[in-house]
């Protein structure tokens, strides 16, 4: 016997029809002999349509209630899910984040788990019930509900299956698995078998969107076993685990791109130490999240800085920078909004050469330009124009021929449970 987690998507439980569904799958688990925790996302558009309604009858939401809120989505599609695993025979029961011992800081709106006491959850497994968890939400330690911003039912599950030392943690999506690259740019991307934690990492941060970046480095962490699977198919598919040896064989795993970010140049930067920790320390203090820095050679004593941040936080970083470039003694700055960036993603890069040289060809074959370059051990990503990000990420999908099999990679994924 198994202790299974099992998290569904807002796509999964879209409508009464696939809330249905979900139970037949459920069940299905359970009816092996497995105990089975089941961690739910709203239906649909559900927290989408809350935010709109929030929005008609206040211009700025007060954070906790907004919190109050939102959770009311996952709290109707979690109840919904337990009728309907009752109906087929099985005991079911429901908790709230709250209920379920989801304990975080005092972010609303963007809460980190500080700790799970989940007793409840697996008292209730012991006496053969299925749970079903809210995803998304906890109560702070001042007692307040919170919420833990966007992808946090993936928290949910990874948290609550460290807290119950399951087997593995099951995410369902509309999609079979992580593969080379976004199907819908690529269709020829090949869905991969297995990937490590450090690669899934280095894809979520660059723009994958099939998990949290932070749910990757919690698993990571705690030793969670992921398998990322469709909700609308029973085909395997990608396990997220320990790298091995036969993965770095593959040397390249697949591609992430990002369109929601923004590049800023802060121009005649007087070039002397102490100067890049008065330019970003304003940014950092006001909450926004710096990425990609270049730094410009010096001339005549003067430098030009550029860096990546969100486009969500651009307005904010243009007053901080028109205050920055004043105190420092800048000239100016630019900001652009037209960007996006493309990141090659592979265990194998620590132990083959060539991998940057081969993805800069693929784009100057195709006449794209890079504006900023970043690497870490296993990723190499480029700044380039939105405009060109799509036909960027085909030509380097392309360039190393990732929609072929590969033959390591598919060895290296065979997990028992």
């Amino acid at each position: 016997m198994a202790l299974i987690v099992q998290k569904y998507g807002g796509t999964s439980v879209g409508d009464p029809e696939r809330i249905k569904r979900v139970a037949d799958r459920v069940v299905a688990s359970a009816a092996d002999g497995d105990s089975v925790c089941v961690v739910v996302s709203a239906m649909g558009d559900a927290t989408d349509d809350l935010l709109e309604l929030a929005a008609r009858v206040s211009a700025t939401p007060h954070d906790r209630e907004l919190d109050m809120l939102l959770t009311a989505g996952e709290r109707i599609s979690m109840a919904l899910l337990s009728m309907a695993i009752i109906d087929r025979g099985r005991k079911a029961v429901s908790f709230t984040g709250a209920e379920a011992g989801i304990i975080t800081d005092a972010s609303h709106g963007k809460a980190r788990i500080v700790e799970v006491r989940a007793q409840r959850v697996a008292k209730a497994l012991e006496a053969g019930t299925i749970v079903i968890v809210a995803g998304f939400q906890g109560v702070s330690t001042t007692d307040d509900v919170t919420t833990l911003g966007r992808g946090g039912s993936d928290m949910t599950a990874v948290a609550m299956a460290a807290a119950l030392d399951a087997d593995v943690c099951e995410i369902y999506t509309d999609v079979e698995g992580v593969y080379t690259a976004d199907p819908r740019v690529v269709p020829d991307a090949r869905k991969l078998d297995a990937v490590s934690y450090e690669e899934m990492l280095e894809l979520a941060t660059s723009g994958a969107k099939v998990l949290m970046s932070r749910c990757v480095e919690t698993a990571r962490n705690q030793g969670v076993l992921i398998h990322v699977r469709s909700s609308f198919s029973p085909a395997p598919g990608t396990w997220i685990k320990p790298e091995d040896e036969r993965m770095e064989q593959a040397i390249i795993t697949g591609i992430a791109h990002d369109t929601s970010e923004a590049k800023v140049t802060i121009v005649g930067v007087p070039d002397r130490p102490g100067i890049a920790a008065r330019v970003f320390r304003p940014l950092a203090d006001s909450g926004i999240n710096i990425d990609m820095i270049v730094q410009n050679t010096s001339a005549e004593g003067k430098t030009d800085i550029s860096f990546t941040l969100p486009k969500t936080d651009l307005k904010l970083a243009r007053t901080v920078l028109a205050q920055v470039c004043r105190d420092v003694g800048a000239t100016d700055f630019q900001a652009e909004d037209d960007i996006a960036r493309i990141s090659l993603v592979g265990a194998g890069m620590k132990t083959h050469p060539g991998v940057a040289a081969d993805m800069f060809d693929a784009l100057a074959d195709a006449g794209i330009n890079i504006e900023i370059i970043s690497t870490s051990p296993i990723r190499i990503s480029c700044v380039v124009r939105a405009s060109e990000i799509e036909r960027a990420v085909r030509v380097v999908h392309d360039r190393f021929r990732l929609a072929d099999p590969a033959v390591y990679r598919e060895e290296s994924a065979v997990v028992p449970r």
